[in-house]
């Protein structure tokens, strides 16, 4: 095949490669941002002109031959390094822009991070955001992810991290339910109040708290098994059961702080620390690279700075 054949399939060759990362049609077109069909047909196409199978597709996933794998292996690079190099330039002109793919949990999305995208948004004119709300926890380099934010016990140690701020779960519950069943004094007094809970295993909810000044360590956490008529594995759904003077709910701040705020819900044992429920901190993360372009740098940056603070109730 001569040269000038070669340079027409160019586009086809770095296809193929972002197949081979992402391991299905319909991930590599998302990625591209193609549609699946003409994702297919470059690959055919490809194939035509090399005249032998570079792919074998299965009902999930993709498989490749052996000349494809070859033809990946002699590419992928030499096209990580263009898309490097003409990152760089771009950035020279100081103007961040492109596309950055988030993933993120769900209710920290929608109470606290779409609230406070516009503003980034504002300033970054040329730059985009594309979410994937989800509590599922996804590979993010293998899924096409430029950062994820994680709500986690510890900073993952396979990327780079940084921590955004602590978080802290919190009992809360309406007026109009304290009013018409009574305040707990303690945690002991859970056990005979309608519980809303994140069901952790079939039965009844166990909470753990922990005193928090004048209780000894050794003593270790004070667990209280609750029941109630809802739980619910979204801590959304079990704020609004809350808020619907359903029962007492234990729920994480960023979740509960704009119904504190507004009056709508009440804090209770302000004097007893919940351990155990949630994890304890938000991390912003992102794969190892040798680049960094210049709009996710800005972006993290600006979450760092927005959630500072935590969720202060």
């Amino acid at each position: 095949m001569d040269t000038q054949k070669v340079e027409g399939l160019w586009t086809h060759l770095h296809w193929l490669t972002v197949l081979a990362e992402q391991g299905t049609y319909t991930a590599a077109a998302a990625r591209l941002g193609v549609s699946k069909a003409a994702m297919s047909q470059r690959i055919a196409e490809l194939e035509r002109a090399a005249g032998i199978a570079l792919v074998q597709r299965t009902t999930r996933s993709v498989r490749f031959t052996e000349a494809g794998r070859r033809l990946v292996e002699n590419t992928h690079g030499e096209y990580e390094r263009i898309a490097t190099s003409f990152a760089t330039v771009r950035e020279m002109a100081g103007v961040a822009r492109g596309l950055i793919r988030v993933t993120a949990p769900v209710a920290f999305v929608r109470q606290q991070l779409v609230p406070k995208m516009s503003a980034f948004l504002r300033a970054n004119p040329e730059v985009r955001v594309q979410l994937e709300v989800s509590d599922r926890i996804s590979s993010i380099a293998t899924e096409g992810f430029d950062l994820a934010i994680r709500h986690s016990a510890q900073a993952p140690e396979t990327h780079v991290a940084w921590k955004l701020c602590e978080t802290h779960s919190v009992i809360v519950a309406t007026g109009a339910y304290l009013k018409r069943r009574g305040v707990p004094a303690s945690p002991a007094d859970l056990s005979s109040h309608d519980c809303l809970f994140y069901p952790r295993a079939l039965g009844p909810g166990i909470w753990s708290f922990e005193k928090k000044s004048g209780r000894k360590a050794s003593a270790g956490p004070l667990a209280v098994t609750v029941t109630g008529p809802f739980s619910a594995n979204n801590s959304e759904a079990l704020r609004d059961a809350a808020l619907d003077d359903m029962g007492i709910a234990l729920l994480p701040d960023f979740t509960a702080q704009a119904a504190v705020r507004a009056g709508k819900l009440v804090v209770l044992l302000r004097e007893w620390r919940p351990v155990g429920a949630f994890a304890g901190q938000l991390y912003v993360v992102r794969p190892y690279t040798p680049h960094v372009p210049r709009a996710v740098a800005l972006f993290i940056a600006y979450l760092r700075e927005a959630f500072a603070e935590g969720f202060p109730l």
